[in-house]
């Protein structure tokens, strides 16, 4: 084993609903942070996309000359050219370009993107984060998101895991999953067991083992910060607490229970403390899609809760390289905007839940009475299907050394659940494509009243459904 097992003494200590975490709260430095779209907001709002930079795609077979003096027009430099091994599997040698440019960005970009020598210019987005359990957070009525109608503690709109368990669907650690998100708490007595890069996990030190340019990458990799330490401490919360939704061990006598008692979580950290950029967005999405390449995974889907920005070109490109590889992209629908109320999807774009790609999969959030949560987006056409969202506890990084749990709203937390949905699933249908996963989650769903008319299915999760 690559990695020294964490040995964590965990206190579990049940939090009081008033200490739930707000989501709402935006880093000190807010000059380049967006509000984000798919956690509850504060009705603050920032610039979603860098100044100053933009990003760049030139057709191919254009003369460096040619580049050089469109550049010149914007004054432009190139901080970084973006070409990952999965572009490259899919015949883009091109990449794209990270531009500085002392102009405004929009300014810059309408200078360039019409020329013919252009495949697109865009802004550099901003995101944000938007068998019987004996776990005690299970147990003692918290967990309301795994129950169902038919279990113990019970309620009707959880997602109905605990009926599965009770099947004895707990879920197989050949499936895998991607996190792209902060990073998680690898070390969390409740996540050790499942985040895992299993190849890079049982190779050797130092040594790039399964040869996609990262070494050591042992639970993932960090693109905010280009190295393998995809956890830095307590500002990956986010991550921590999506990551145990989707697959907390469970019957392991502590904490809580993920959708998936055993699954391998990969995580693809591309927020930090200020958001995350659509650079570094692509690189995670094409970092899990390479990863299921060459290792042959059976990497069925990707958690993405967090929004924010415009359309992009380059993301789309990203997302529907991974629906090549039957990866779905499972996607928060957004928590509305600065009055935190819901928005209606179909006529407000959200993104990334809003770009039509058949991999996708668009959550949004419910309560435990099965009421659309008052902050959460919707739409007839773009919006899947509901799911827990609303008090959910889970995982978090640990406080003064000791493992903890807490309760986060948003739609940020109804996706996991489905993420978890999908990965259970891919273990009793084993060579399921992602249209199939897709389908039997959505077909599977249970008529509710608050979801009719505001999602495609007009149902909410389902997970004891097929």
């Amino acid at each position: 084993m690559k990695k020294q097992n964490f040995y964590i003494v965990i206190l579990c200590i049940a939090l009081l609903s008033a200490c739930k975490k707000d989501l709402n709260q935006l880093p000190a430095n807010q000059n380049q942070a967006s509000a984000s779209q798919n956690d509850v907001q504060n009705g603050k709002q920032f610039p979603n996309y860098v100044h100053n930079e933009i990003l760049v795609k030139f057709k191919k077979g254009i003369q460096e000359s040619i580049r050089t003096n469109i550049l010149t027009r914007i004054n432009g430099t190139v901080s970084e050219k973006v070409l990952t091994k999965t572009m490259q599997r899919f015949g883009d040698n091109e990449g794209f370009l990270v531009v500085h440019t002392p102009l405004a960005a929009l300014d810059a970009i309408s200078k360039v993107k019409t020329l013919p020598e252009i495949e697109y210019a865009e802004p550099n987005f901003i995101y944000q984060h938007d068998a019987v359990s004996d776990d005690p957070y299970y147990t003692n009525g918290s967990l309301w998101g795994m129950y169902g109608d038919a279990t113990n503690p019970f309620d009707q709109y959880g997602s109905q895991a605990g009926e599965a368990w009770a099947a004895g669907h707990t879920g197989s650690t050949n499936v895998v999953v991607g996190v792209i998100d902060e990073g998680a708490m690898y070390g969390h007595p409740d996540l050790k067991a499942n985040i895992k890069n299993p190849v890079e996990f049982n190779g050797f030190a130092g040594v790039d083992d399964d040869g996609n340019g990262f070494v050591d990458d042992i639970h993932g990799w960090d693109f905010v910060s280009n190295n393998n330490s995809t956890y830095d401490g307590s500002q990956d919360d986010h991550g921590t607490h999506v990551s145990g939704t989707i697959g907390a061990k469970g019957a392991n006598g502590i904490g809580v229970a993920g959708v998936c008692w055993k699954v391998r979580i990969i995580s693809a950290k591309f927020l930090g403390i200020n958001g995350g950029t659509t650079a570094n967005a692509v690189k995670a999405v094409d970092y899990i899609t390479n990863l299921k390449i060459i290792n042959h995974y059976n990497l069925v889907a990707t958690n993405n809760s967090w929004g924010g920005g415009g359309y992009s070109q380059a993301l789309y490109d990203a997302i529907s390289r991974a629906n090549a590889q039957n990866i779905l992209f499972i996607a928060a629908a957004g928590n509305g905007g600065t009055d935190g109320i819901g928005d209606n999807n179909d006529i407000v774009n959200n993104y990334p839940s809003n770009y039509n790609l058949p991999n996708v999969i668009a959550v949004a959030a419910i309560t435990s009475s099965g009421g659309l949560a008052s902050f959460s987006n919707y739409g007839a056409t773009t919006v899947d299907l509901g799911a827990p969202g609303v008090g959910i506890y889970s995982t978090l990084p640990a406080i003064n050394g000791t493992a903890t749990y807490g309760s986060y709203s948003g739609t940020s937390m109804a996706t996991p659940h489905v993420t978890g949905a999908a990965a259970l699933y891919a273990s009793t249908h084993p060579g399921a494509t992602a249209a199939q996963i897709k389908a039997a989650i959505l077909n599977s769903t249970i008529p509710t009243v608050s979801l009719q008319g505001k999602t495609v299915t007009g149902g909410r999760l389902n997970v004891s459904g097929f």
